[in-house]
């Protein structure tokens, strides 16, 4: 069974006991979050694809913890203006373990 789930402005194909890594939110470990947003689910009972969403159909996740990505360097340069730029950035994420897929 699985499901496509619309989270931060991507969709995701879960299945339970998948970990993913989503947007950075407030929550702690431990916390449950719930997707409303299902756009496409496959079960025993066949396939449903919503328009645009299906509804009554839910993702439970239960939260690890956060994380952070790869560093990303980012480097302006301006030529023949003595103009250098160097910083780096990396960015947070919540890792969060599919728990139930209702629907």
């Amino acid at each position: 069974m699985y499901a496509i789930i619309a989270d931060g402005g991507r969709q995701y194909k879960v299945e339970e006991g998948q970990i993913l890594e989503l947007d950075y939110r407030e929550a702690e470990a431990g916390s449950e979050l719930k997707f409303e947003k299902v756009l496409a689910l496959s079960g025993d009972a066949g396939f449903k694809l919503g328009k645009p969403t299906v509804s009554g159909a839910s993702v439970t996740a239960k939260v690890i913890g956060e994380t952070k990505g790869e560093k990303l360097v980012v480097q302006k340069f301006r030529r023949r203006k003595n103009s250098k730029r160097r910083n780096g950035h990396r960015q947070k994420h919540v890792k969060v373990q599919i728990s139930k897929i209702a629907g």
